[in-house]
């Protein structure tokens, strides 16, 4: 890890100027943020690393380890030497997981430019010592306090010696020489341990109750006499009247050197719950996979002649949401989740009319028409990458605004990077395990620990709320399990190749892991599975998938999926009392017409209809007749067209039509004036207001679709009529949206680089730190830091005529058309027409430049 090959750099900019293209690539790829845009030369680059927005980005992205290790680094001296920091770390008995994993702690440090300097002297940027060193603003998350040098920097001189003398120490001439004194005998672990021996038992309760943070306390004018032994001694200072202050170099000796009291240098390993068959998890995921498309379909066919209007500000009323709930058969929350699945899916969407609606998008009938398992693939992909998040519905936005299903406030830029690490840590388990959801979060938390003190980093919890990160894994593994990805809490084999993740080595087959070969298998939390390896190696999270690898991996889930999915039946079995019983799943041309002839009255493995004289002349007005039915029924039934069914159909198709409706503003037309007669003698007919207008016509005083309804409501079986006399085919109309595309996820931060933009990125920055660093030849004054070289239009003509000549390169101030001032490194090759064409260093290409744009150009002293 030294560096005494080279010199020690003096600053991060000459630090980073020592890396190689690769280092640079690694710190730009972990902080994005850092090229946008790209700086000009390495100088830019350490200034915009060390600024406190990026250093704050980079610090919630460290590990609890690396945390630790900077916030270490932060109350050790500067610059610090490695011995001390592991000192901090490790304590003063030594500590071998500290020690082994420190090394891997600094370097994560030093690619990310929080840390430079070789061994001997290793130096946090300032921004993050500011951050994480401690003040009485801002306690430190060690919980150390002030050193006594800090603490002591407004205390009177002869205050100063008293304490110099009460602790045993020879009384100096000044004061920056007492305080040096009373550092050395508290940083010297035997003479504070004599020093502390003499201690009242009170006194060292005092400093027990201080040691471990927070280190300030609170006396009063008179303070007792346990608390005066041990402000005489200055092992507690006062910093301001009434507040005392435990110094750092006394918490260190009293925490044996530790800067923590619990170092976590490994991952917490993640705890299996229950161990399941693999076949078992996969036909599980399967079954609720299958669920999923059915539940998706179910929600946008409910809303096929279009769904509930859009707020005004956006989203569905709570009303709606409710309803929504009921038509699935699902609590809130789950519709919730569905709902906007399927918009982040691309299946709905608002219509934008005037009264806008919710509807399906044109994008639902192509996705209707795909294979199952292609279509689960869709919906898995689009959750898996979106940034929308169910969960947060019903709860309050900043401004106290219930955040409502499908509309504004539900990004959450952090999912989809939580999801994936989710899963991704399932498949570090063998297959067919199911986690301990607890241990989950324990090891996010450590991997990314959430902003607050040190017990709100080990318990993620905040005045009893789970921070956002904990929420958004609690939801991911309740949604994958809806959705299919997982089964019985482990991750299945589709699942798997969704992340893109090779298949686990050594799959447990049936009679391994799932116990003897024929013995069943574990089902429930209590089959505990074994933990070998307690301490997971410490492997980088993985990064998330390009948008080609996420089409091939949602291609490869979709393979392993098909064959797991039931195959739709053709048949249905009839009962004697009315319903019918799809055993599974039904072809599509099928289950429409089933849809409309019969209601749904349960679902499940197996979903019931129920024929009623409602839903028969539902398929009356579709155009069907009496014997399409009976034919229909006769070719898709397992079972015997039940009598009673059969009576039904054909007692509705004797009345259906015999009545007929059309627009007067509404009429009733029937050969039979008897009927009209009962019709007219009905009481319940007064609402709507007919009268006779020959022996076989009523009037009414209503639209046709009232009539329609009364009449129906009064028993009756009307079909409605056009203006010329045909019977109306009642279909349902399929309200679709104009061409929508599904929301994009929004970004947390600047996208990650791709290897192209970083290695022009890299390229760019080189070349411009060779111009602003490359000596030049005086010639006049030297412009100020960062100005551009000023000379005349003779001068700069002459000089670069000159360099044609000689094959020396330049150094050129030049302003683009944009009116945006750079500095270049040139080496002119011709000059003519009032242009020069040269060799650009920094953009590593031949260009032509026009003489009037370059502001100045200087020599360089060396090649």
């Amino acid at each position: 890890m030294s560096q005494e090959a080279n010199p020690a750099p003096r600053s991060l900019a000459e630090a980073l100027r020592a890396r190689d293209d690769a280092s640079l690539a690694a710190l730009l790829r972990s902080r994005p943020d850092l090229i946008t845009p790209v700086p000009t030369d390495l100088t830019q680059l350490a200034t915009r690393a060390g600024t406190r927005a990026s250093v704050l980005r980079a610090l919630e992205r460290l590990d609890r380890f690396a945390l630790q290790t900077a916030q270490a680094l932060a109350v050790a001296p500067d610059p610090a030497p490695y011995p001390a920091l592991l000192g901090l770390m490790a304590g003063d008995a030594g500590d071998e997981a500290v020690a082994a994993a420190l090394p891997r702690a600094l370097a994560t440090l030093r690619e990310q430019a929080l840390v430079w300097g070789d061994d001997e002297r290793l130096r946090l940027v300032r921004t993050a010592r500011e951050l994480l060193a401690p003040s009485a603003q801002h306690p430190s998350p060690t919980g150390l306090g002030p050193t006594v040098s800090e603490a002591t920097s407004g205390m009177s001189p002869g205050r100063i010696q008293e304490i110099v003398t009460t602790a045993g120490l020879a009384s100096t001439h000044d004061s920056v020489s007492a305080v040096a004194a009373l550092t050395a005998l508290f940083s010297d672990r035997k003479k504070m341990a004599r020093l502390l021996a003499g201690a009242p038992d009170a006194s060292r309760e005092v400093l027990s109750r201080l040691v471990w943070g927070p280190p300030y306390g609170q006396v009063t004018p008179e303070p007792a006499a346990h608390l005066r032994w041990l402000l005489d001694r200055g092992l507690l200072l006062p910093t301001a009247p009434g507040t005392v202050v435990l110094p750092r170099e006394v918490a260190l000796h009293l925490r044996a050197g530790r800067a923590h009291r619990e170092p976590e240098p490994l991952p917490p390993a993640v705890e299996p719950a229950a161990v399941h068959r693999p076949q078992v998890v996969d036909a599980t995921a399967a079954g609720q996979a299958h669920t999923a498309l059915a539940t998706v379909e179910e929600l946008l066919t409910d809303w096929n002649e279009g769904g509930p209007a859009v707020l005004r500000a956006g989203g569905l009323s709570v009303r709606d949401l409710k309803r929504t709930a009921i038509a699935l058969d699902a609590p809130e929350p789950v519709a919730a989740f569905w709902v906007e699945l399927a918009y982040v899916a691309g299946l709905l969407a608002s219509d934008g009319e005037a009264d806008e609606r919710y509807a399906a998008t044109p994008f639902y009938d192509e996705w209707l028409q795909r294979p199952p398992a292609e279509r689960w693939a869709r919906l898995a992909q689009a959750w898996l990458t979106g940034t929308r998040t169910s969960g947060l519905v019903g709860g309050r936005d900043a401004k106290d605004r219930t955040l409502s299903a499908l509309g504004p406030g539900l990004d959450r830029s952090a999912a989809p990077e939580v999801r994936h690490r989710v899963l991704t840590l399932l498949a570090g388990l063998p297959a067919g395990t199911a986690p301990d959801p607890d241990s989950v979060l324990a090891r996010l938390r450590w991997e990314r620990p959430p902003r607050g003190t040190a017990s709100t980093a080990r318990t993620g919890k905040e005045d009893g709320t789970e921070d956002l990160r904990a929420r958004l894994a609690r939801w991911t593994l309740s949604e994958a399990e809806l959705l299919g990805v997982t089964g019985r809490g482990a991750l299945s084999a589709h699942g798997r190749a969704l992340l893109g993740a090779p298949a686990p080595g050594g799959v447990a087959g049936p009679g391994e892991a799932g116990g003897p070969a024929g013995a069943g298998e574990p089902s429930g939390p209590g089959d505990k599975l074994p933990v070998h390896h307690r301490a997971t190696p410490q492997l980088p999270p993985p990064a998330l998938l390009s948008p080609t690898e996420q089409a091939t991996a949602a291609a490869a889930a979709a393979r392993i999926l098909a064959p797991l999915l039931p195959e739709p039946l053709d048949h249905v079995l009839l009962q004697a009392d009315l319903t019918a019983v799809a055993p599974g799943p039904l072809e599509r041309p099928l289950a429409e017409m089933l849809g409309v002839l019969a209601d749904v009255e349960s679902k499940g493995g197996a979903t019931v209809y129920r024929f009623t004289p409602g839903s028969v002349r539902r398929a009356l007005d579709a155009g069907r007749t009496a014997a399409d039915l009976h034919d229909f029924l006769t070719r898709h039934s397992r079972t015997p067209v039940p009598q009673p069914l059969a009576y039904l159909i054909d007692d509705v198709a004797r009345r259906h039509g015999h009545l007929r409706v059309g627009a007067a503003s509404a009429y009733v037309r029937c050969d039979d004036d008897a009927l009209l007669n009962e019709i007219l003698a009905d009481k319940r007919a007064a609402a709507l207001r007919l009268r006779r207008l020959a022996p076989t016509v009523l009037a009414a005083q209503t639209d046709p679709a009232a009539l329609l309804e009364g009449l129906r409501a009064m028993g009756f079986a009307p079909a409605a009529e056009s203006a010329e006399g045909d019977v109306l085919i009642a279909r349902a109309h399929a309200h679709r949206t104009p061409p929508r595309t599904a929301p994009e996820p929004v970004p947390e931060g600047p996208p990650t680089p791709d290897a192209t933009l970083l290695t022009a990125a890299i390229r760019a920055i080189r070349a411009g730190d060779l111009a602003a660093t490359a000596p030049r030849k005086p010639a006049g004054p030297e412009p100020a830091g960062g100005e551009l070289p000023r000379t005349s239009s003779a001068e700069t003509l002459a000089t670069v005529q000159a360099a044609v000549l000689t094959g020396e390169s330049l150094w050129i101030g030049y302003v683009n058309a944009e009116g945006a001032a750079s500095q270049r490194v040139i080496a002119p090759v011709r000059v003519e027409g009032g242009f020069v064409t040269a060799y650009d260093h920094t953009a590593d290409e031949v260009r032509t430049y026009p003489l009037h744009r370059i502001t100045g150009v200087a020599e360089l002293a060396g090649e």
